[in-house]
């Protein structure tokens, strides 16, 4: 499998999302993972995509992205020259006999417990896909009840920005 992180800076406009993963879909292509927000420029979102090409070249895709009229600038991130978290809510389930254990996992992977009850916690897990699957691994044996994952979150390293180079045209 062959995934590839995408990085776009698009205008903020109703039904972009929608013609962009529509895109993705008619080629074929499978989101991993899906992310869209504000940026540091008003009126500019970022949407980041994990991508599987497997058997497809990703830049019949990025060409096809290009033409929208809505999307500014697309980057390919290198998982070497780039920072990328993911962010997972899971509730786990925790009585008296457990509750100190999985408080121990909590600690060793950073993580936080963001609710508490008689029953279950809620904890709070951010870091790279190694660690968010390692930490999902660890707390499996006690039960997990349910989970909410955010999709990727990317962007470069260093000092470039790439609106910065949009907007300095």
């Amino acid at each position: 499998m062959s995934t590839h992180v995408l990085s776009l800076l698009v205008e903020d406009k109703p039904g972009l999302l929608t013609r962009v993963a529509g895109l993705f879909a008619r080629r074929g292509f499978n989101i991993e993972s899906l992310a869209v927000g504000v940026t540091e420029v008003p009126g500019l979102s970022r949407i980041t995509a994990v991508v599987d090409v497997e058997d497809l070249p990703l830049e019949q895709v990025t060409k096809q992205l290009n033409k929208l009229v809505n999307v500014i600038k697309i980057v390919e991130l290198d998982p070497a020259q780039s920072v990328q978290r993911d962010h997972l809510l899971v509730k786990v389930r925790a009585d008296n006999a457990t509750r100190s254990n999985i408080i121990e996992v909590v600690n060793l992977f950073r993580a936080s417990i963001v609710d508490y009850s008689p029953e279950a916690l809620v904890i709070e897990v951010t870091g790279d896909r190694g660690k968010v699957e390692a930490f999902l691994r660890a707390v499996e044996p006690f039960g997990v009840k349910e989970l909410a994952q955010s999709g990727l979150l990317a962007i470069g390293r260093g000092g470039k920005s790439i609106t910065e180079r949009v907007l300095r045209g």
